[in-house]
């Protein structure tokens, strides 16, 4: 090839590089103007020469940190160190109105005599690249963060704190209210007129310039909101302008975005299975680039996103509704109005556990307090809490002590794992409960404890009375350790507090610090019972209920002597008759003579039996509460039966006969032998 061939072969190549290659290509000189750029590279089409040859970095490129640039052109031409792949963004002298990222190269040029001419900047425009990356970074943004909790607002603030930033200036998340709720929502396009409620805002804007949450409105037809709410599909709104028709059917949110400056919007759905949940909507306003197609997919993706996690709060909210009410249903809707204690209750739904409590009257005027608490979540929990309450009911109407009738419920709790457990796997049933019997005939209370927190007794002057119930394992079935139960005495006007892990756990404090405040706030014998539930709900229940909280007061009374009649008799059958002359008098002392005869006849049944099949003197005592009790007691501790005598038989009536007179009666045993009691109304 001849020289001049060459020559012009070379000039071409040039003259090609500088003017069709799509990379752009500048040369500056030693002062760091344009020499010569590539009019063909992007964002450089169209451009005269005039508005580049000559000018400076900081003149050509001021959308592009210019001032950053010149130092680093200035490196490289002082040292001959070259910079490759320099990511910078900005917007491109002929696209004001883009947003254009691009890698940068610098090296130096040098003629064969080692005269420096100047350098050499390669641009490559990577902004697609970078665009994907983002989006990229967005939803794995996404998948990490939205749907951390189970809380359909947190949800809705979740979407809106990944979308602006890198997406969006602003967003905004309106909810259907029956999400909240936990209702069933019905599939398929939601009517216009049907109300939003919103659960999320978020922008770059001071405030809430397009409202603040927890607002209730219905979006006006036609809009692309209400669209996207008929027929289920986004809808991209590039280029927003003053003159949108729709804009005149909604004057306050067109006031709302032509003030804000926002000139591109996407609207989506929020749905899961054909079932609408509410709507997101996305602004720009601050940045120049409008939302395109694929902005369109990257919104809709992060709304099935959030459309499944809003979903699977939704489902838990109506589970978790379902059993709070099942739950409260198998609650007492107040504790009975009883002689022996004046109580009043607490109870606070949580996120977890089934709480209950029970005040049971028992036979001899005493009176049994009970609070549990059941490990779990759902329905299930609170049918076993229900299941469990119903034992220990029927257990304590049987008089057994605390600690028999803490073994009977373990036995109960291993019967309903074996039944409702079938994978040996699985979480076993787990329950606590504390259960005593407090006497107001001597003051004497006994109590014992399965896994639960210990009780807290108060005196009249606020002071602690010592009362140590130890606690033993919790309800799990498995039947390796017992639960002691002990006793004490309390005096008249005492404040005992039954209560939950759930009431004293959740603060920032540890439990020693949740009692201790629990004992402040209880430390006021003047206040009524009610008023102190409130106190504590005030000053102690946590902020937020990870589990249910539920507290059990009871102050107890004393039955004087004026109102008890004791006596001991000998296993003598001539005192049969003594025993009711005593009994008729003592009736007629407390006005009652109108019980005399069917008390005469109980008694006389209950005595001779005691001295016949019993054992040792027989103790009469006579309790006169709202009821009229009668109770026998003797060494022995065979029970009596009644059974229904034949016509021909001359016995086996006598029990009958006392079931037929009595309110209710029944048999307890004690430490020595047992008692028979028979209780009666008493008019008015």
């Amino acid at each position: 090839m001849q020289q001049s061939d060459r020559e012009s072969t070379e000039a071409a190549l040039v003259e090609a590089l500088f003017t069709r290659a799509p990379a752009g290509l500048f040369v500056l000189d030693p002062e760091l103007r344009v020499v010569r750029f590539n009019t063909a590279a992007r964002g450089m089409r169209g451009l005269n020469e005039r508005a580049v040859i000559g000018r400076t970095i900081d003149e050509f490129a001021p959308g592009f940190h210019s001032d950053e640039l010149v130092e680093i052109a200035r490196q490289v031409l002082d040292t001959g160190t070259s910079v490759r792949r320099l990511k910078v963004t900005g917007h491109p002298l002929a696209e004001p109105t883009r947003s254009m990222t691009v890698a940068l190269s610098m090296f130096r040029l040098r003629d064969p005599d080692g005269k420096v001419l100047g350098i050499a900047v390669m641009a490559e425009d990577i902004t697609e690249q970078e665009t994907a990356v983002v989006r990229l970074e967005i939803l794995n943004d996404a998948h990490r963060r939205i749907g951390s909790t189970l809380d359909p607002t947190r949800t809705a603030e979740e979407l809106a704190d990944v979308a602006v930033g890198d997406f969006a200036d602003t967003a905004v998340v309106e909810l259907l209210d029956d999400v909240f709720s936990g209702r069933r929502l019905a599939p398929g396009p939601v009517a216009a007129a049907t109300p939003l409620r919103r659960a999320a805002h978020r922008s770059f804007r001071d405030g809430a310039p397009f409202g603040a949450p927890g607002s209730l409105a219905t979006l006006p037809f036609p809009t692309p909101f209400s669209q996207s709410l008929h027929d289920l599909q986004p809808r991209l709104v590039a280029q927003l302008s003053e003159n949108e028709p729709w804009l005149t059917a909604d004057s306050e949110h067109t006031d709302r975005l032509v003030k804000n400056g926002v000139h591109s919007m996407i609207v989506a759905p929020l749905i899961v299975h054909g079932t609408v949940l509410g709507l997101a909507v996305f602004l720009r306003s601050d940045r120049v680039e409008s939302f395109d197609e694929e902005d369109l997919r990257l919104a809709g993706e992060l709304a099935d996103r959030t459309a499944l996690s809003l979903d699977r709060a939704r489902h838990f909210i109506r589970e978790r509704t379902v059993a709070t009410t099942l739950q409260r249903r198998l609650l007492p809707v107040r504790p009975p109005d009883l002689p022996a204690v004046e109580t009043a209750f607490l109870h606070l739904s949580g996120a977890a556990d089934a709480d209950w409590f029970d005040v049971i009257p028992l036979s001899g005027a005493r009176t049994a307090l009970t609070c549990g608490t059941v490990i779990g979540r759902g329905v299930e929990t609170a049918a076993t809490m229900g299941q469990l309450r119903t034992v220990v009911q029927t257990l304590a109407r049987m008089d057994l002590p605390p600690d028999e009738l803490l073994a009977g419920l373990d036995e109960t709790v291993d019967r309903l794992t074996a039944d409702t457990v079938p994978d040996p796997g699985d979480r076993p049933i787990t329950a606590s409960c504390l259960y005593l019997v407090y006497d107001p005939v001597s003051g004497l209370c006994t109590a014992a404890s399965a896994g639960h927190p210990p009780l807290l007794a108060l005196g009249r002057n606020g002071a602690e009375v010592a009362f140590d119930v130890p606690v033993g394992p919790p309800l799990t079935g498995s039947r390796d350790a017992g639960h002691r139960a002990v006793s004490a005495e309390l005096p008249a006007q005492t404040l005992i507090a039954l209560h939950t892990q759930g009431l004293i756990a959740g603060r920032e404090e540890d439990e020693l610090g949740g009692r201790e405040r629990l004992r402040r706030v209880l430390a006021h014998p003047d206040r009524a019972l009610s008023d102190l539930c409130d106190d504590v709900a005030y000053a102690v229940v946590p902020h937020r209920l990870d589990e249910d909280a539920m507290l059990l007061l009871a102050r107890t009374r004393r039955l004087g002597p004026d109102r008890v009649a004791l006596w001991t008799l000998p296993a003598d059958p001539v005192v049969v008759s003594t025993a009711r002359t005593l009994v008729a008098r003592q009736l007629a002392a407390w006005n009652l003579d109108d019980l005399a005869d069917s008390t005469e006849l109980i008694i006389s049944e209950l005595v001779t039996n005691a001295i016949r099949y019993g054992q040792g003197p027989v103790q009469l005592r006579l309790i006169r509460d709202r009821g009229l009790l009668c109770e026998v007691s003797d060494a022995s501790a065979t029970a009596p039966h009644m059974r229904l005598a034949n016509e021909g038989d001359e016995g086996g009536r006598g029990l009958f006969l006392v079931m037929t007179l009595s309110r209710r009666w029944g048999t307890r045993y004690g430490v020595r032998g047992k008692t028979v009691w028979s209780e009666q109304t008493i008019g008015d």
